[in-house]
């Protein structure tokens, strides 16, 4: 067997073997589903704000729609007037039952909290999501949410039902179609793998973009104090309710997010932080665990390398064009079930998959990432400082 075509079964029985494996998996955990007013009612939804992202207004006022009966904590920096501007005139507005009424029930309540500057060495997003339970009862849910994140209310209400089988419940993550071609290789790079990460291997990490714990229990835990100073805010959340015996709820009903990538810097810089962050999630796993999320999610873009690079060089396309074929109608079948919705670009797609193995080696290498307005140098999870 020539190494073009064990690649290429190899490659298609990986990635098909994955697809079974999250749609076997999205039938028996939380999907969609509308919840009632009375389970509405006892939602935080906390949003750490920071401007930079020309999208930030819009993706707030659809949250604002989406959510009927919610309470929201925007929590915005005291050093960014302009997004504490943007949270402060939609609050406005929605307290006149303007634009961004959220529905027969009236405007939402909003609560704009400025606060401090975070000391160095301190994860800002896990400062402000302290600020926001320590105005929380017992008895509410605290529902993390990132300000580039949309929320359907039927997404709301799989968390909420993901909380009656865990400690916590976290969201599977789609992006939407982004407006320039290094927009579209962040999209599909998200939109081809999330489904296949979250929904196979038991769940050793969160989506840091959409989560919700009780607030009681997470209060039980210490709040956000004991992982403070951890740069990856969802791993160290998962870790700090696994070690204390909880469990992990991974629902299959997508939240949105819209992130604008306006050029090929920025694009490198948001996906060397992801490659990064995996990285020191990889450290964290025992070797078993870690050898699998390699083999699993890791070993799929070289195969594919293999394939095309194969293809060219013996002038045999036709073993390339059928990977491909089958690897689009695996990511539609799977996009369809579980997002609701084709989300597949295929040039996009294909490159965003090739590239990767690059990024993962930039994010190992090169210990330095920008995040917004703020760079950090790490060394550790739990240890990073300004740079």
């Amino acid at each position: 067997m020539r190494v073009g075509t064990a690649a290429a079964v190899g490659y298609l029985a990986l990635q098909g073997g994955k697809a079974v494996w999250a749609l076997r998996t999205a039938r028996v955990v939380p999907g969609p589903r509308t919840p009632a007013p009375t389970e509405t009612a006892r939602v935080v939804v906390a949003q750490p704000i920071l401007s930079g992202d020309p999208g930030l207004e819009d993706a707030l006022r659809d949250n604002l729609l989406a959510l009927d009966g919610v309470r929201f904590v925007w929590l915005v920096d005291e050093d960014d007037p302009e997004g504490r501007a943007v949270a402060e005139r939609l609050a406005a507005q929605a307290a006149r039952s303007g634009p961004v009424r959220s529905g027969p029930a009236g405007a939402p309540r909003i609560d704009v909290v400025v606060c401090p500057v975070t000391p160095e060495g301190t994860n800002p997003k896990l400062a402000k999501l302290q600020v926001a339970l320590d105005g929380c009862a017992d008895d509410d849910v605290l529902l993390a949410l990132d300000d580039d994140t949309r929320l359907p209310a039927a997404s709301l209400g799989a968390l909420l039902d993901g909380l009656e089988r865990a400690t916590i419940a976290t969201g599977l993550p789609g992006y939407l179609r982004g407006a320039t071609p290094w927009a579209a290789l962040v999209d599909q790079f998200v939109d081809a793998n999330a489904a296949t990460t979250y929904l196979t291997l038991p769940p050793v990490t969160i989506n840091g973009m959409t989560w919700a714990m009780r607030a009681g229990e997470l209060r039980s835990l210490g709040g956000f104090a004991p992982i403070a100073r951890a740069l990856t805010d969802d791993l160290a959340l998962a870790r700090l309710v696994l070690g204390s015996g909880g469990s992990i709820c991974q629902t299959a009903a997508p939240q949105w997010i819209t992130t604008t990538v306006d050029g090929p810097r920025h694009y490198v810089a948001l996906m060397h932080r992801w490659m990064l962050f995996a990285t020191l999630l990889l450290r964290r796993q025992p070797p078993s665990t870690a050898a699998a999320i390699t083999v699993l999610h890791g070993l799929h873009p070289t195969l594919l390398a293999v394939v095309l690079g194969d293809a060219v060089r013996q002038r045999r396309p036709l073993t390339a064009f059928a990977v491909l074929s089958v690897r689009g109608l695996l990511l539609r079948r799977l996009q369809r079930r579980i997002h609701g919705r084709v989300l597949h670009r295929p040039v996009a797609s294909v490159v965003a998959e090739l590239v990767q193995p690059l990024h993962l080696v930039h994010g190992a290498v090169r210990p330095t990432i920008r995040w917004r307005t703020r760079t950090y140098r790490v060394r550790a999870d739990d240890d990073f400082r300004d740079a």
